[in-house]
């Protein structure tokens, strides 16, 4: 049997003429001609674009040397109106990192090409070759880069009339008056997201003025790592007002990750914040200043608080905060009523609600069995609580 199978695969000209082809060229087979092998460099031009959109810079690179075809899609400009950078120093990072000389051939010949670029380099001239060849980025994300106040200063100078969208983090070498210089050059920056650190009351007016476009979107991250050794400055509500009166449907996000005792500088006054994060512990007395001083509040997740029911700050909040439409608590405490009541307040305007059911206490009103079915008929909907946390 096994020479009859030997014979009959010599004899198959088929066979045979494929295994003379495989030999001769490389390529893929056509699946609905499966005896025809296709060249590489006649896949549609479509589609060879879509597969270098999925590669990173180095493996495009790579790619380029395929066929002439293929090196012709390598510079197409709309390959290049997206680019992230991967610059790390060998020492002191495990990811794969993009050669620089690499980076500036691309850079000097596809930079009119730029529109959003993406940043997280531990060098400096990448930076500064971007910002200085670039004319018309509209996206920037800046992240754990040596980018200072000069470097801005370029950036601004080529792409004031372009730049509609800034994230910088982990950014320790800007100063409040770098960012406050993008503010006033960059008319039509519509979101901003930046470090506490870097937030003005100079900056809020300067997105404030007549010649600035509305800001839409507004991310602030509240970091310490030492407790007790950062002093948190506070914004005059002055400026906060002057931001919503010129961009009142601005969206106010702030993630804070801090420790109790470095909340006094937050919330004493009006806030327009509408999306808070906690992801350490809040106390008791920081939530009730929330519910007296943050009207636009739209979503709260609170990860942590103690062993103190909520009770009291809950329904403040439901009170107040009327825009109110998500909520997420972990390790905290409610009594059952308590959050009943919080539920019954808000209502259905409550598109999001998730709660840990180790944070709900029974009480003589409601115990845990029961708590579902009065939820959801507030709701007006089905509802559970969480078995584990969903944000």
């Amino acid at each position: 049997m096994k020479r009859i199978r030997q014979t009959a695969k010599a004899e198959n000209p088929v066979l045979q003429t494929l295994q003379r082809t495989k030999k001769q060229k490389t390529g893929f087979y056509n699946t609905s001609h499966p005896f025809t092998l296709m060249d590489w460099g006649s896949l549609p031009h479509h589609v060879v674009l879509h597969i270098f959109q999925c590669l990173p810079l180095v493996d495009r690179a790579r790619a380029s040397s395929v066929c002439r075809r293929w090196n012709e899609v390598f510079h197409i400009p709309d390959l290049w109106r997206k680019f992230e950078f991967e610059l790390n120093q060998p020492a002191t990072s495990y990811l794969k990192s993009t050669h620089p000389d690499l980076i500036q051939q691309i850079i000097k010949r596809h930079a009119d090409h730029l529109q959003y670029v993406s940043f997280k380099a531990h060098f400096v001239s990448a930076l500064t070759v971007v910002f200085v060849n670039s004319k018309s980025l509209s996206s920037i994300k800046i992240e754990d880069t040596p980018v200072d106040d000069p470097s801005l200063k370029v950036l601004v100078a080529n792409n004031s009339d372009t730049l509609k969208l800034l994230k910088m983090s982990s950014c320790p070498h800007v100063s409040p008056a770098g960012i406050l210089c993008v503010a006033d050059q960059c008319h039509g920056l519509r979101e901003l997201a930046l470090n506490y650190y870097l937030l003005s009351d100079e900056l809020l007016l300067a997105l404030s003025s007549e010649k600035h476009v509305n800001l839409e979107h507004l991310r602030i991250d509240v970091v310490s790592e030492n407790p007790g050794q950062i002093e948190f400055h506070a914004i005059k509500k002055q400026s906060w007002d002057a931001l919503i009166k010129h961009s009142p449907k601005v969206n106010i996000v702030m993630y804070f990750f801090l420790y109790e005792e470095e909340f006094d500088a937050f919330f004493r006054e009006e806030t327009p914040v509408t999306h808070l994060y906690f992801g350490r512990a809040v106390s008791k007395s920081m939530l009730g200043r929330i519910g007296l001083n943050c009207p636009r509040l739209i979503e709260l997740v609170v990860c942590a608080n103690g062993l103190q029911p909520l009770d009291d700050e809950l329904i403040r909040i439901a009170e107040r905060c009327k825009n109110l439409t998500a909520m997420g608590l972990g390790e905290c405490e409610v009594t059952c009523r308590g959050f009943i009541e919080f539920v019954k307040m808000c209502g259905g305007r409550l598109t999001q609600l998730s709660i840990m059911e180790e944070v709900l206490i029974p009480d003589n009103d409601y115990n845990l069995d029961q708590i579902h079915s009065e939820v959801s008929k507030h709701l007006g909907r089905m509802w559970f609580p969480d078995m584990m946390p969903t944000w």
